[in-house]
């Protein structure tokens, strides 16, 4: 571990949730940032942290903060991670990790300019059944891959005001629970080469549901669901021709999976136990990357988050979905 401290920009659910994991796991957490003083101290202090700051200037200019985690609403990323980089510090910026490719691409421009760590809080890809799960693929135990599939469907507040229906904070199924399946269908298969959506829109304009159909390349096929109305399986899977795997509910979650042969009997089963939520893991690799080399992230490139930010504008545009006052 490189020893980094860490800042955490804005105290909502999500940025509790990853600072107590981070605790946890005994990774250094030094200062946390709000709008409201009262709101930041309060974090502080639940969480023991030394330093609270009234605004976010004040958090990026902390000298013992090396890098930020950004925790904000989705429209707010792009300043957010802009204003860190420009203070000198590493960003772990909290997925989706900006509204469109445009903005993704500047901040990947401002971090490369000033040598530092640009990363996507993509967490799944960092838990311990994904990075067994992609040993298993390299080793080519499931022969050709045909076959992706994944859903991310829950039952959400139908309130017009609600965060995930509010097209002006980014709101719809598809920044918040899609990009889950489409960044594993990309992970396995890499990037489509042909993108089909389907959706259904709420009264408010946002995504309710969202359905993908990639074709990656050698013809390979990904299909993926999300929803906002309605709680599902949860499940995914991964198809090949010489066997598969199933990976069990919650599977963006520290989860468990089986290697199963064409004839049903199960090659392997892993089973994992992970203290707290798993946010840890993507924090642990952060100060690995650090270490090695600030654009050394070989498990998810910030030239791969924008392309995928990428794949995300196309399901927009297919489904007819803008937010406003996007760059």
């Amino acid at each position: 571990m490189t020893g980094l401290h860490w800042g955490i920009l804005a105290t909502g659910g999500i940025a509790h949730a990853f600072t107590s994991d981070l605790r946890t796991a005994g990774l250094d957490v030094t200062a946390v940032g709000s709008r409201r003083i009262d709101s930041a101290r309060a974090f502080a202090e639940q969480y023991g942290i030394a330093h609270a700051h009234g605004s976010y200037e004040e958090l990026v200019a902390d000298p013992d903060v090396d890098i930020v985690y950004i925790a904000t609403p989705h429209p707010g990323h792009i300043d957010n991670a802009l204003l860190a980089l420009e203070h000198g510090k590493h960003v772990l910026v909290e997925k989706p990790f900006t509204l469109n490719a445009a903005e993704a691409a500047a901040i990947r421009d401002k971090a490369a300019e000033k040598g530092l760590l640009a990363m996507e809080a993509m967490w799944t890809r960092y838990l311990p059944h994904m990075v067994r799960i992609r040993e298993i693929l390299a080793a080519g135990t499931l022969g050709e891959i045909r076959v992706v599939s994944a859903d991310h469907t829950q039952k959400i507040s139908t309130d017009p005001a609600h965060r995930l229906n509010d097209l002006e904070l980014g709101g719809g199924a598809l920044l918040d629970l899609g990009i889950y399946p489409i960044s594993f269908a990309i992970d396995v298969l890499g990037l489509p080469e042909r993108i089909t959506a389907l959706a259904r829109l709420s009264d408010a304009g946002s995504d309710a549901e969202v359905a993908t159909a990639f074709v990656h390349a050698g013809g390979a096929v990904s299909t993926t669901v999300s929803s906002s109305r309605g709680a599902g399986m949860n499940v995914a899977q991964i198809v090949g021709t010489e066997a598969r795997i199933e990976i069990d509910r919650v599977w963006y979650t520290p989860t468990s999976f089986r290697v199963v042969s064409p004839g049903g009997e199960v090659i392997e089963e892993f089973t994992t136990e992970v203290e707290g939520r798993g946010m840890q893991f993507q924090a642990q690799a952060a100060e690995r990357f650090v270490a090695a080399g600030a654009a050394s992230n070989d498990i998810l490139s910030i030239d791969e988050t924008v392309a995928i930010m990428g794949v995300l504008d196309e399901v927009r545009r297919q489904i007819g979905v803008v937010y406003p006052g996007e760059r």
